[in-house]
């Protein structure tokens, strides 16, 4: 295993790819902020509209 993990740090295709799982992990955290954001927003319309039916 650390044989592995020096060979990734040693050589050029390791570091692309340590750069795309770190763009990965920016992407995906915009992403799951962007739901929860929009999510609590559509919850609030949604009751608003429900709440005016009634």
């Amino acid at each position: 295993m650390s044989e592995f993990m020096r060979r990734l740090w040693l050589e050029d295709s390791g570091q692309d790819i340590a750069e795309y799982a770190v763009m990965l992990a920016v992407i995906l955290v915009l992403v799951v902020g962007t739901i929860r954001l929009i999510g609590s927003n559509a919850n609030n319309v949604f009751s608003n509209a429900a709440s005016s039916i009634q």
